[in-house]
């Protein structure tokens, strides 16, 4: 294999193994296996993910070896992927990597739990596949840039090679064969972002093609298959047709040294992420200048490019999800009702006046020092104009959830308990054993039955 950026990545994502990985990082990637399994559990019941799973049913076996986890059924780890994929992403809670503007555990865990289910692997192979797929995703993401995301979602297409190294971790591949599964993953990476402009449900087909896709090109490598062997670099590859600003220094920046897994941020807000900095600074203006939502004529949320790309779109949300890529909203129900999380959406987003007035008083203005700093740093700025003529200004450089403003295990937890409960997916003490489990998952002998003995 030649010496190129893509084939040294393939090397180390082959040989690091989780006694080279600092135990922060591994206490790190047992935090986002909680968030991600709750999120995942909190996409029973929704519309699309009842679609998918519909399919599933459908076209895949009645039982198998991987759980559905929101539904407790059963089913080939190729479908299981698929339905835990779409369901992790449904409520906008799982997590983000700023830097590659990437959601790595809606992808990455349903892919890898599905094979591990199915063989028996350990919490210990879950946790070194996983992070693999974190560390390969986010610097994939990285390499192909901002002009990658501007059209493409990133989750989708990244995250079918993402998926795709996990599982390949987990049979151990060399890097020839993880360079071969990378081929097959990256032949098949889509997504695009105009499903926002018509509130369709793309997005969750997204996460599910990408968990399942991935899982199926590291099983083709496993078997022989061949794919291309720089899908990332190559003149016909993923950078040539899906990017204008691909650094092929970014797939080898730091290996061994910088683990980009403990750079993922997690959510704080049921939201899409570029509206929290905003969101965040929005909350703090107000609580300093003991403003009620009534006394503001007017917020000015100042955005990096990414932002009005992605958010843009949304002038009048028609749906509860397509609301929460609405700056607008999302500003809304943190003036109205003091947050923006899920209940607040279900309940307020599309039916409550005060929002839909607050809504229509938000632009999104174009800032050059944010956009500088995207998308290694979100930045929040907000400027407002009261109705008694003022105007206050308030900015945070480090939104809630991010690793400088990061979730406490209480709080994770906590969003945890919120998201079965949300979904009425897990009992309260089905929750508190998960936990448990969870934070000691490197000495868990298996990653099956997760509520109970199978029936």
């Amino acid at each position: 294999m030649t010496d190129n950026p893509t084939q040294a990545l393939c090397r180390f994502l082959a040989e690091f193994t989780l006694d080279d990985v600092p135990t922060p990082v591994v206490e790190k990637t047992k935090d986002l296996f909680l968030d991600w399994f709750a999120s995942a559990l909190a996409g029973k019941g929704t519309k699309p993910v009842q679609s998918i799973a519909r399919f599933a049913q459908a076209a895949g076996p009645q039982d198998g070896s991987a759980q559905i986890f929101c539904t407790r059924a059963y089913t080939s780890p190729y479908f299981a992927a698929l339905v835990n994929g779409a369901a992790s992403h449904v409520v906008e809670q799982d997590d983000v990597h700023n830097g590659s503007v990437f959601h790595p555990a809606a992808v990455i865990f349903p892919a890898v739990m599905a094979v591990a289910q199915d063989e028996q692997r350990t919490g210990a192979e879950v946790l070194l596949a996983s992070i693999a797929g974190y560390e390969a995703g986010i610097r994939i993401g990285e390499f192909l840039g901002r002009s990658h995301y501007r059209i493409f979602h990133t989750t989708a297409t990244v995250g079918t090679l993402a998926a795709a190294v996990a599982v390949g971790k987990l049979w151990g591949f060399d890097a020839e064969r993880m360079a071969q599964a990378l081929g097959s993953a990256g032949t098949q990476a889509a997504g695009l972002w105009e499903f926002l402009r018509d509130a369709a449900d793309s997005k969750q087909l997204h996460t599910a093609k990408a968990a399942a896709d991935g899982l199926m090109a590291a099983w083709l490598a496993r078997d022989g298959f061949t794919g291309a062997r720089d899908i990332l670099c190559g003149p016909q590859g993923l950078a040539a047709g899906m990017s204008s600003d691909a650094d092929p220094s970014r797939l080898v920046d730091g290996l061994g040294t910088r683990w980009a897994t403990a750079e993922t941020s997690f959510k704080y807000f049921a939201s899409c992420r570029h509206t929290h900095p905003a969101a965040d600074a929005l909350k703090v203006l107000m609580v300093r200048e003991q403003l009620a939502w009534d006394d503001i004529e007017a917020v000015t949320a100042h955005v990096h490019q990414g932002a009005i790309d992605v958010l843009g779109p949304v002038l009048d949300p028609r749906t509860v999800h397509q609301a929460k890529f609405s700056m607008g909203t999302v500003l809304g129900l943190v003036a109205v009702h003091g947050h923006a999380g899920l209940n607040e959406f279900d309940d307020h987003a599309l039916t409550d006046a005060k929002v839909a007035a607050f809504r229509d008083r938000v632009e999104m203005l174009l800032d050059a020092e944010i956009d500088a700093a995207y998308p290694k740093q979100w930045i929040g700025r907000v400027t407002v104009q009261t109705r008694d003529g003022r105007t206050l200004e308030a900015r945070v450089d480090v939104p809630k959830g991010d690793p400088g403003n990061t979730l406490t295990r209480e709080e994770l937890q906590a969003k945890a308990l919120q998201l079965a409960r949300y979904s009425d997916s897990a009992s309260q003490a089905e929750m508190h054993e998960l936990f448990a489990r969870v934070w000691s998952l490197e000495a868990q002998p298996h990653v099956n039955d997760w509520f109970g003995a199978r029936r």
